[in-house]
């Protein structure tokens, strides 16, 4: 094995590319280098990558450094001065070059000078001609050449005949399809939102700045708000005046659920049990004398880390949390990890855990309904998809 091709799949059951334009190489390039990590799929060797036009000319960035990445020309771009000029940028930054699909033309030929890798088509192109653009790169010896889409053992035996230095295709190993559902940058910073809302300290001023800085919750805060203030004369214009309307709880935990509905991709129901723990967290925290805002918090995180799949420890390392909060996240620690611990235990029905909390299982009862008629209200208000207004 000697180095990785990432390419784009639509989704995880989907065997070939099914699309290799600019979209296609940025969901490559954000994923492998964002949320995977390119230590994590391909080691220490070579990682080839598509670049459409775009990326060649300097439209869009290539947002990585030269390092370990092989940067792949598409047959599909046209060679002309502009693509020449933008690979020579690339080659004087560091960056190295190979030519897919390569076919012999006086343009693509333009290339050879500034590539190392030559990818040649065996599946598709005539034997005879493969032999006769194998002897044309022959004459530059700063490229090594690439047997790619080797599918059959005679196409095999023919790439070792003709002196081939590298080997690719089905033949020799299928693709891997990886997937993740890690957060990404944007979803975390919605967690911090998410974070500075539900603190004891937060003012008015603080949520609007918040929910002002993004268009679709400003509107979907007031359409909430008008929602529920339907029987009143006035109706609210603006998230000030949502706020005051409502109060900084109300609001906050409408703010809450709009949020983590956008950072989970997952259905309506299980967006109601994570906001009924959270409630039920809230009212056992202020029971013990905690802070409810705390308590809600931590119930609502430890939901979100359920539902993207990612380990509630390191979600609670990646945000700007209380040393108390971060700790019943981490480690189940402290008088949160407790109300946490607790609030779970009613979840699973775990008698014995039940048995040594701060509140009995009868108001634990009381709150737990209280939560899911709040919860079934607040989705209500929101017409949340799946609910008709």
């Amino acid at each position: 094995m000697v180095g990785y091709e990432l390419l784009f799949r639509g989704n995880a059951d989907a065997l070939t590319a099914t699309s290799r334009n600019a979209f296609a190489t940025s969901q490559v390039i954000v994923t492998a280098f964002t949320e995977f990590g390119l230590d994590q799929l391909v080691g220490d060797r070579p990682c080839f990558v598509n670049l459409t036009r775009e990326f060649l000319v300097g439209e869009l960035p290539v947002p990585f450094d030269y390092g370990q990445t092989v940067l792949e020309v598409l047959e599909s771009v046209p060679i002309d001065d502009e693509v020449v000029a933008g690979v020579e940028r690339l080659i004087d930054s560091g960056y190295t070059i190979a030519l897919d699909d390569f076919e012999w033309s006086a343009q693509s030929a333009r290339l050879m000078p500034m590539a190392t890798y030559v990818k040649i088509d065996m599946l598709e192109t005539d034997a005879a001609e493969i032999a006769s653009t194998v002897k044309r790169c022959r004459e530059y010896p700063n490229i090594e050449l690439v047997a790619e889409r080797l599918e059959t053992e005679e196409r095999l035996g023919l790439a070792f005949e003709l002196g081939f230095d590298l080997f690719q295709g089905h033949i020799l190993g299928r693709p891997h399809v990886i997937s993740s559902r890690g957060l990404s940058p944007s979803r975390l910073k919605r967690l911090e939102l998410l974070t500075t809302l539900t603190s004891d300290d937060a003012d008015i001023k603080d949520v609007v700045e918040i929910v002002t800085a993004d268009a679709a919750l400003s509107f979907r805060v007031l359409r909430a708000t008008n929602n529920a203030a339907s029987g009143m004369t006035n109706r609210v214009s603006s998230i000030q005046q949502a706020v005051v309307l409502l109060g900084m709880r109300r609001i906050r935990e409408w703010v809450a659920l709009m949020l983590i509905s956008d950072v989970c991709e997952a259905s309506e129901d299980q967006l109601s049990n994570t906001m009924i723990r959270a409630r039920l967290c809230q009212t056992v925290a202020e029971h013990l004398g905690l802070s409810g805002a705390s308590g809600f918090t931590v119930g609502l995180l430890s939901g979100v880390a359920e539902l993207v799949g990612e380990p509630l420890a390191e979600i609670a390392d990646r945000l700007p949390l209380t040393e108390e909060v971060a700790l019943a996240l981490q480690t189940g620690g402290g008088r949160l990890g407790e109300v946490l611990q607790t609030v779970r235990a009613y979840e699973r029905v775990d008698l014995h855990t039940l048995g040594r909390a701060s509140i009995d299982s009868m108001e634990l009862a009381t709150a737990y309904l209280a939560a899911l008629g709040w919860s079934a209200r607040t989705f209500a208000d929101l017409g949340e998809p799946g609910r008709q207004n």
